[in-house]
């Protein structure tokens, strides 16, 4: 009995050795990745011989990105009036940007989406046009506007409108069609209308990415307007602009701390309602 048994258990083993042989290696995939890698390469080669980097005198220059630092780091109170102006108008342009958006990028979302009106060119025509408008960086759309409207607020919440719009489009289209087809079929064979279909099913069922999308969206709007504040769109970024041309590291420290500080809370509590939906 004990040699059946362990010939028996031997057969099983085989059997199972073949049957956990599964093939995981898929050529043209690897052909794909050998050949991205080294077009990766080849590239990283080609801009750095085209832009002739001097690595002497930039591993020279590291030392000083920790005095730098150093002196960003002896922070200096004494304009908070000023960095706190700035700062709450860095965050109305990016709320404001964002809410625009935010409407804009339901109704072409609706639009772009395949399952909404069941319009494929259409739907193709609206996800090609924005993506030409995502493709444009927002800097550029934000100093045509400087161009169109002048300096001030208004050109940073209009060019970010652009691009956020463009962003919420394409990613709303594609929390739309994330919805089950079964759903969607069951509610037309009630002869339930298109827009009903959107505002009851679609809309509903797919509120918690586009939370997400929103929550992704306000940080990044939020890190864009202090950047575009340097060139002129107004917020914190002309604050930290200023106060580093005019070497007053105490005051830069202070305004860029505030601004990590606000980005890191805004995560922070859009982590939290993701939450809330999701239990």
């Amino acid at each position: 009995m004990n040699d059946l048994s362990l010939e028996n258990s031997r057969m099983a083993a085989g059997v199972s050795g073949k049957t956990k042989r599964i093939p995981v290696a898929c050529k043209d995939k690897n052909r794909t990745l050998t050949w991205f890698l080294l077009g990766t390469a080849v590239l990283t080669v080609l801009s750095l011989l085209y832009l002739q980097i001097d690595w002497g005198k930039l591993l020279s220059r590291v030392p000083d990105i920790g005095a730098v630092f150093w002196k960003l780091a002896h922070l200096d109170f004494s304009k908070m009036d000023l960095i706190g102006s700035s700062l709450l108008e860095t965050v109305s342009i990016a709320v404001l940007s964002l809410l625009y958006s935010l409407v804009l990028g339901i109704l072409f979302g609706m639009l772009a989406a395949k399952n909404v009106f069941r319009k494929p060119l259409l739907s193709t025509i609206v996800q090609s046009f924005f993506t030409f408008l995502r493709a444009v960086p927002t800097p550029i759309w934000v100093l045509l506007m400087l161009v169109c409207l002048g300096m001030g607020p208004e050109a940073g919440v209009a060019g970010l409108c652009v691009h956020t719009t463009a962003f919420f489009t394409r990613s709303f289209a594609q929390s739309f069609e994330s919805i089950p087809e079964e759903t969607i079929e069951a509610l037309e064979a009630t002869g339930t209308t298109r827009l009903s279909i959107f505002c009851y099913a679609i809309l509903p069922g797919s509120l918690s990415q586009i939370v997400a999308w929103v929550g992704m969206r306000l940080e990044t709007n939020f890190s864009e307007c202090a950047i575009l504040g340097m060139v002129g769109a107004g917020g914190i970024g002309f604050v930290i602009s200023s106060s580093l041309q005019g070497y007053d590291y105490g005051t830069a420290g202070t305004a860029i701390l505030l601004v990590f500080a606000i980005a890191y809370l805004i995560e922070r509590i859009f982590v939290q309602i993701k939450k809330k939906f999701n239990s």
